[in-house]
């Protein structure tokens, strides 16, 4: 039926649910009659029907129920979120009138287990950063890192004097980056990813640092250039006593004999050639 009439706009309504849980969308219309007209669509890219026909469509006819002109949604998910209108149609004096309500509904997720990366190793005094991302969470949840058990401080400097207190952590974006990481750092890291709804942590990873043996690289060095001395002198020695020249020689001598020889006829016939 054409609509003749057209209900001032209403205020915007905004529902707020936790995934798995139920929630009603509810239509704040006149009272429902008889011949009354309910229709209810979810709005976006394109628009699909929930209700339609005095009936619940598609995933909706298992999960949903109507209660007058209201969805009650028994298991939302995330993919339920989004803009609905409900439109109600009924006879009136001037003809049909048409009502109409917006209702937005958000759907909040909890944290699941955050991908955290922990260097098994690393050397004092060079920068270290350590990672935690969560991609489930809405809203984006917030991280906080845990070493051996303990909370670390945003405020590194507000914690004991036997923890490093040159390590930066960034709640927002779950990154834990040790400036100059020291021995004292070494230890089991996890981390937490919290929201509104809840949380989760990842698995402990342990982190060790060690100085840089700088004893071992002086003797490794000291190695190298004994060796490389030894080999050079050898060298030089061999040259001396000549024994680059006595193999040379005895491949000039080794080439000579190798020289062709007359055979008796052949001698025989020069001998002739020349008489």
């Amino acid at each position: 039926h054409k609509a003749y009439g057209l209900s001032a706009p209403k205020d915007h309504q905004v529902v707020t649910a936790i995934e798995y849980q139920e929630v009603i969308l509810a239509c704040k219309t006149p009272k429902k009659t008889i011949s009354s007209r309910l229709e209810w669509k979810k709005l976006g890219r394109s628009v699909s029907f929930v209700y339609y026909q005095q009936a619940l469509q598609g995933d909706f006819k298992d999960r949903a129920e109507m209660i007058d002109f209201s969805i009650r949604i028994k298991n939302v998910t995330r993919s339920d979120a989004g803009k609905y209108r409900c439109e109600v149609s009924a006879p009136s004096e001037q003809g049909q009138n048409l009502e109409e309500d917006t209702v937005t509904l958000e759907v909040l997720v909890a944290p699941a287990v955050p991908s955290c990366e922990v260097p098994t190793s690393a050397l004092s005094g060079t920068v270290v950063e350590l990672r935690c991302q969560d991609k489930e969470g809405i809203p984006a949840p917030e991280y906080t890192w845990f070493k051996d058990g303990n909370r670390l401080l945003g405020n590194p400097k507000l914690g004991s004097q036997s923890s490093n207190s040159s390590y930066t952590m960034n709640t927002k974006s779950g990154t834990l980056q040790f400036n100059t990481v020291s021995k004292l750092d070494s230890g089991e890291y996890f981390c937490e990813a919290q929201n509104s709804v809840g949380y989760s942590r990842c698995p402990g990873k342990r982190m060790q640092v060690d100085d840089l043996n700088i004893s071992g690289i002086i003797a490794a060095v000291v190695v190298v250039a004994l060796v490389i001395s030894v080999c050079g002198l050898g060298v030089c020695y061999a040259q001396r006593k000549g024994y680059f020249s006595k193999e040379t020689s005895f491949q000039k001598g080794s080439s000579s004999s190798k020289a062709p020889t007359m055979s008796e006829n052949d001698f025989k016939h020069t001998k002739s050639f020349i008489i």
